[in-house]
């Protein structure tokens, strides 16, 4: 006797489960039954696990009976010329859809061509095995599936245009590539997605060689004049955005150009870029620390105590200012008002990206690495046809990575372009290496893919071939310049007294024991010293009770609280962070007696 669940939930029992499993699928085939029901016997447990919740991922799969697919090539025509469609394939049971589990029992086909009288159902398209991602990168079927899965997540950061218009957008951290082409390999999936209407990536020439000790690991080597061309170039946008607020009492901030008799007024070369409204011309250059948006606020609304002091009339400047390490051309700006009824203004920063050294980039096979050199054209290896590579990719990333579509691009991209047509690199149907290799031969290539190579420095031949093709590369969203971060002294947070945290506030890289081992290798003391000495703070403190004593630096006396000003008064360095600890302790009632002995 076996368990039957309905939606996980024990509905019954049956004496032939088999049986049971085999009629709810007739059933379901010939529309007694919901075709979204699924049935599955489980060994482990002896129950049937019927199942026909929402949320399921359903796959659709070609009903296969006595090794034979019931749809036929009748089928697939009339379906092509549309006198049935997908649903009439459906109700009649030669397709349905399966779940997880009921998959468990199915014993699936890839190819019409491998059936055999035990399988059940037959893929519609070996593709369908692969998310419509992954259907878009070509050959993945030849690489390793770590690699693919890397792969589709590389591509996601790509860099493109992700929609028409970004112009009037105000999106956060946007970014657009500029001149994108369709790439020369693709798969069937391209055409079904509209591909050409949202294209990113080019299509430039790779060489696959070590060259100058550059491209060590994954790092590669970009041609500096193709750069200079305008390979790669990007634009990022940054907006910010500013609200008049307005607040209990009838005070509220106030857009305008700051007066000199504001408290905190900068100088007139940060306002230069302001018009009379207080909002930054547009297409005016702005740099690091000028003011975009010019604002006053009523000084109770500031964060700072001793602006607090200046007292309620007068006003306090807090500006917006462009950020600490960016430049770039005021786009556009938008004036408009919240729902509250607050002014709004929204201004965009327009930024040039060129590519430098520490740019991430990644082709459609997870082969992804950062610029280590832009070699000058003349200094970058040719072919003896006089082609000099945009990109040199290291040879070491492919044998431990086994990303074989890398090199089946690169054939394809270089048949492609002697050819003048696309190459067709769906996974599973695509068009075959061998085929590949002859047509490369018939237009005078070497079949294998590659060519003589001459040093650009030394103009000697190199003793190797060196494997040289066309693919597509993608400029990834992570820029060099967005990461960069560096700090000799900035500011300190109030409390206690260490660097502040984050990029954005000038802060410290936070460093751990090991990061000190390796500066004490390196015998950076001075460096040491900022990191750990940030915060150090000299205190009094009694010798007769250890408590934290009162000192006068001018007249160099001091007392205790505790007993008086006959007791000796002794001052020690310590962090700040321990000076509050010692506060904390006081304040709920404990005694932190320091107990003070001699430096010898």
């Amino acid at each position: 006797m076996s368990f039957v669940f309905v939606n996980g939930v024990l509905s019954g029992t049956t004496d032939d489960s088999e049986k049971l499993v085999k009629s709810i699928i007739e059933d379901r085939r010939i529309g007694k039954i919901p075709k979204e029901v699924n049935v599955r016997y489980r060994k482990d447990t002896d129950s049937v696990m019927v199942n026909s919740d929402g949320g399921r991922l359903l796959r659709a799969l070609i009903v296969v009976k006595n090794g034979k697919p019931l749809v036929s090539k009748d089928d697939v025509k009339l379906l092509a010329e549309g006198h049935i469609n997908w649903q009439d394939l459906i109700d009649k049971g030669k397709i349905e859809y399966i779940d997880a589990d009921e998959e468990e029992l199915a014993f699936t086909a890839l190819k019409e061509e491998d059936l055999t009288p035990a399988h059940t159902h037959l893929e519609i398209t070996p593709l369908s095995v692969f998310g419509t991602q992954a259907s878009l990168l070509p050959f993945i079927n030849h690489s390793n599936a770590h690699r693919n899965v890397t792969a589709v997540k590389s591509v996601q950061q790509g860099v493109g245009v992700y929609t028409t218009n970004y112009l009037i957008r105000h999106d956060n951290d946007s970014m657009i590539a500029i001149d994108q082409q369709v790439p020369i390999v693709k798969t069937k999936m391209y055409d079904n997605e509209n591909f050409n209407s949202h294209v990113f990536g080019q299509n430039i020439v790779v060489a696959v060689l070590s060259y100058l000790g550059y491209n060590m690991d994954d790092a590669i080597i970009i041609n500096k004049s193709s750069v200079e061309r305008g390979l790669f170039r990007a634009m990022f946008f940054r907006p910010y955005k500013v609200e008049e607020t307005k607040y209990v009492g009838g005070q509220s901030d106030l857009i305008t150009m700051p007066d000199k008799d504001v408290a905190g007024y900068r100088s007139e070369e940060a306002y230069k870029y302001l018009d009379e409204d207080g909002i930054s011309a547009v297409n005016s250059h702005v740099n690091s620390g000028d003011v975009l948006i010019g604002r006053v606020s009523p000084p109770r609304f500031v964060s700072s105590i001793d602006k607090f002091r200046l007292g309620v009339q007068k006003q306090v400047e807090s500006s917006i200012e462009c950020r600490t390490g960016e430049s770039g051309t005021v786009e556009n700006v938008f004036v408009t008002s919240t729902a509250e009824g607050n002014k709004y203004i929204s201004l965009k920063i327009r930024q040039d990206r060129k590519v430098e050294i520490g740019d991430k980039f990644g082709p459609r096979s997870g082969q992804k690495g950062v610029v280590g050199m832009l070699l000058n054209q003349e200094d970058m290896p040719f072919t003896y046809s006089g082609i000099v590579p945009d990109l040199i990719f290291s040879p070491y990333s492919i044998p431990t990575r086994m990303s074989m579509a890398y090199l089946l691009e690169l054939i394809g991209g270089k048949v492609g372009a002697l050819g003048g047509r696309r190459i067709d690199g769906t996974s599973f149907t695509g068009e075959k290496e061998e085929d590949l290799r002859k047509e490369l031969m018939e237009y005078g290539f070497r079949e294998n893919g590659v060519e003589t190579m001459y040093n650009g420095i030394t103009g000697e031949e190199m003793q190797v071939r060196i494997f040289v093709g066309d693919m597509t590369y993608i400029r990834l969203k992570h820029f060099v310049a967005n990461k960069i971060q560096w700090r000799a002294r900035g500011p300190i947070q109030l409390l206690n007294r260490q660097p502040t945290e984050g990029k954005s506030k000038s802060g410290g890289l936070r460093l751990g024991e090991m990061e000190k081992d390796c500066f004490v290798a390196y015998g950076s003391a001075m460096a040491l010293k900022e990191r750990f000495d940030s915060d150090k703070i000299t205190i009094p403190v009694c010798s007769k009770c250890g408590m934290v004593s009162v000192y006068n630096v001018k007249k160099r006396t001091g007392y205790c609280p505790i007993d008086g000003e006959d007791v000796q008064i002794k001052l020690i360095e310590v962090s700040a962070s321990f000076k509050i600890l010692l506060d904390e302790l006081k304040a709920v009632g404990i005694y932190p007696k320091m107990v003070l002995g001699s430096k010898v």
